[in-house]
């Protein structure tokens, strides 16, 4: 062996040596990962797993359902037990999304992952959530669960209008529970639409035979009718602010007013609500409430 191959030879045994010692030094020193940095890569993508899973797709959609399982596991575990999760976006759970979506389109009738996607990723990304429940539901038509899920994340982001439209069509897939009805007619209701909330409340009352459902009905009208009168009354009695420059300070004062729009009164001259308890005057603000001992506070 010549003197030239002995010298590279030599070299090369010191480089291997010095790099094995400078990345011991430097593990030795790294710090700690960051939990709400780090983040696990997503080994393929949703279309390209479902390819490669030669036809095992159920088996493994359940791979990466648990993977999401553990994934949120390991992030809220790693968070030091003095540092409180109010909200599950602090933990920066980026790859939750991607995980559901492909356990999802590989087996998309696998309804875990729909519904954990409703219930968990709203606090991290709204838009997946509501993507992924809706996907849910187009893979899944009869599965009323999913309509429910959906439907609570629109109520969430205050989209009333898209939470009555699909508890709507949730109510109308097959076992689904009267609630859904009555969760389409909430929503309307919520969004300002009384006339639709009470259009349903009307039907459910006529055409259902369970004297419970019949009975929530009939009380979700007694309110809408209270919030109906509570409209009037507070135009009314702007209108004779307008008029006199100040609000009324008791019924007395707007008495023919009120028997001029017929309102039931009681003796004392106070409106009466769908219960026959009187409202009560907010006096110099112009505006009414509801008797504490009204009963539509209780239906």
């Amino acid at each position: 062996m010549s003197r030239q191959t002995l010298y590279l030879a030599a070299v090369l045994i010191v480089g291997i040596g010095v790099t094995v010692l400078l990345s011991r030094w430097i593990d030795a020193r790294r710090p700690p990962p960051d939990p709400t940095t780090i983040d696990e890569s997503l080994y393929l993508k949703p279309t390209t797993a479902r390819r490669m899973s030669l036809g095992f797709n159920g088996l493994v959609a359940d791979w990466y359902w648990m993977r999401s399982l553990q994934y949120v596991g390991k992030k809220i575990i790693s968070v030091p037990e003095d540092v409180p999760i109010d909200d599950l976006g602090q933990l920066n759970l980026k790859m939750l999304a991607p995980l559901l979506d492909t356990a999802t389109t590989l087996d998309p009738n696998f309804l875990d992952p729909y519904e954990y996607a409703a219930v968990v990723l709203p606090a991290v990304d709204v838009q997946q959530a509501i993507r992924i429940a809706r996907k849910g539901v187009d893979a899944n038509p009869t599965a009323w669960r999913l309509y429910h899920q959906l439907g609570y994340i629109y109520w969430q982001q205050k989209d009333y209008q898209a939470a009555s439209d699909i508890y709507r069509r949730g109510s109308e897939t097959p076992g689904a529970p009267p609630w859904m009805t009555a969760m389409t007619a909430k929503m309307a209701a919520e969004g300002g639409s009384r006339a639709t909330a009470r259009l349903i409340y009307t039907r459910m009352y006529e055409q259902s035979a369970d004297e419970k459902v019949r009975d929530m009905a009939h009380r979700r009208l007694v309110q809408l009718d209270s919030l109906d009168q509570r409209d009037v009354l507070r135009k009314l009695l702007t209108g004779y602010q307008a008029r006199v420059g100040q609000c009324p300070a008791t019924w007395r004062e707007v008495n023919q007013l009120l028997r001029a729009i017929r309102a039931p009164l009681d003796a004392s001259g106070s409106p009466l609500d769908p219960t026959n308890a009187p409202y009560q005057l907010r006096a110099g603000k112009c505006d009414v409430d509801l008797d504490p001992k009204s009963e539509v506070l209780t239906k």
